[in-house]
């Protein structure tokens, strides 16, 4: 699912137009960038955690010459699954 679906999938449940659900999506990931940015997390109970992992610096290797290399410490945003969303998808089953 892209973008598009997405926001045709929210008018859809919350029978709002379309633009009114691009703007509310763009408001929610707007807001969960910014907090992210600010280093705080953002919990919705039943779906997941967004929030920000620090990775330490290490040494690492060049793949093309086999060279060790140093890399910076970084922040990545991350996502942590809440029950509700596992069990859902747990039971969820294809059939093929």
């Amino acid at each position: 699912m892209n973008k598009s679906e997405l926001i045709e999938a929210v008018a859809a449940e919350a029978e709002i137009s379309k633009a009114a659900a691009g703007r509310a999506l763009d408001g929610v990931i707007k807001a969960v960038t910014d907090t992210l940015k600010k280093g705080d997390t953002v919990t919705l109970v039943g779906f997941g955690t967004f929030y920000v992992g620090e990775r330490a610096a290490r040494t690492g290797r060049n793949p093309k010459t086999g060279e060790p290399i140093k890399i910076k410490a970084s922040k990545a945003p991350k996502f942590r699954a809440g029950k509700t969303l596992k069990d859902v998808v747990a039971s969820s089953k294809k059939k093929r």
